[in-house]
C-alpha cells in the first residue's frame, strides 16, 4: 500500500507497552496507526517497551508507523535502530527542526521505511521547507501543543494560522503528501471535533492525529467531501465530457474553467477511497 496515495484522513496513537491495542487499533476505523514511544511511555518504561517491540504483533492490514523519540533524548538513536528491523511504513520524528535531524532518521531506515517529520517548534516551523525537503519524507505533521509549548503562543482561533499555512505550501512545494494536523484533546467532544477538523480541510491539511477511537467517525467524515460536493463534481465531469471542445462552459449558472474541473475530479476521486 503506497502510504502516499491511501487514505491518511486519521492517524491514531497506540502506546508502544500496549501490545494488546496494536490489533483493535488496525480494525479500529483509522487510516494510520502510530506506535508510540514518546509521550505514551513513561521515561521509566521506555527502554522496555522498544524492547518489546521486537516481538510485537505488528499489524499489517494498515499502514503502522513509529512515533520515535526527539533528536535531543538519550532514546533516539536506540528507537531509531529498533524501529528499522520492524515490518512498518515509517517513523514519526519528533521536534523535526532541521533539515539534518531527518537525515539522521533516512541513515538509519531500510529504504522502504518513510519519514514523517513533526513541526512543533519555532525553529521548526522556521526551517520547514528545508525539513520537507529531506530524504525520503512521506509527509509533514502539525504538533500545535508543543508549537505552543515552545513559543508561549495560545492556540485560540486561528493564532496559528500561518503556521499551518506554511506547512501545507512547504508541502505543495516539496511535492509531498498534505500534511496532518495536531490532536484534539476532548475525547467526548464532537462538536469541537468537527471544528478543529474542518479547520485543518480548510488549511489544505489531508488528516490528524487522533488520540481515541472516538475520534475517529468525526475526523474521518471531516475529511471526505460532502454528498452536495460530489453531486456538484460528478455533475459538471458528465457535463464536461459532452463538451469536449470547450474551454470554458457554464455549470449550474457559473463559468466552469481548467481550475474547477480540475476540483471537480479531485473531489470525484476522493469519494471514491
Amino acid at each position: 500500500m503506497d502510504p502516499v496515495v491511501a487514505p491518511a484522513r486519521s492517524w491514531l496513537f497506540v502506546p508502544a507497552n500496549r501490545h494488546e491495542r496494536f490489533a483493535k487499533a488496525a480494525t479500529s476505523g483509522a487510516d494510520r496507526v502510530i506506535i508510540d514511544l514518546e509521550d505514551a511511555v513513561g521515561p521509566g518504561d521506555k527502554v522496555s517497551a522498544r524492547n518489546s517491540l521486537a516481538g510485537a504483533p505488528i499489524p499489517s492490514n494498515i499502514p503502522v508507523y513509529v512515533r520515535v523519540n526527539s533528536v535531543t533524548t538519550p532514546w533516539f538513536m536506540d528507537d531509531v535502530a529498533a524501529a528499522a528491523t520492524l515490518a512498518i511504513t515509517g517513523v514519526l520524528l519528533p521536534k523535526a527542526d532541521t533539515a539534518a535531524d531527518v537525515e539522521r532518521v533516512a541513515a538509519r531506515l531500510p529504504p522502504t521505511q518513510h519519514i514523517v517529520p513533526i513541526i512543533e517548534t519555532a525553529l521548526g516551523a522556521w526551517n520547514v521547507l528545508e525539513v520537507a525537503r529531506a530524504t525520503r519524507v512521506e509527509r509533514l505533521v502539525f504538533g500545535a501543543l508543543d508549537f505552543q509549548l515552545d513559543t508561549g503562543m495560545l492556540d485560540d482561533g486561528d493564532t496559528f494560522a500561518s503556521v499551518r499555512s506554511s506547512i501545507t505550501l512547504a508541502s505543495k512545494i516539496a511535492g509531498i503528501a498534505p500534511p496532518i494536523d495536531a490532536v484534539t484533546l476532548a475525547i467526548d467532544d464532537d462538536t469541537l471535533l468537527a471544528h478543529d477538523s474542518d479547520r485543518s480541510r480548510r488549511f489544505g491539511f489531508g488528516g490528524k492525529l487522533c488520540i481515541h477511537p472516538k475520534q475517529l467517525p468525526v475526523t474521518n467524515a471531516a475529511f471526505r467531501p460532502s454528498d452536495a460536493d460530489v453531486v456538484w463534481a460528478r455533475g459538471l465531469l458528465a457535463e464536461r465530457a459532452t463538451r469536449p471542445g470547450d474551454a470554458v462552459f457554464s455549470y449550474r449558472g457559473t463559468m466552469v474553467d481548467r481550475p474547477v474541473i480540475e476540483r471537480a475530479k479531485r473531489i470525484s476521486a476522493e469519494a471514491e477511497k
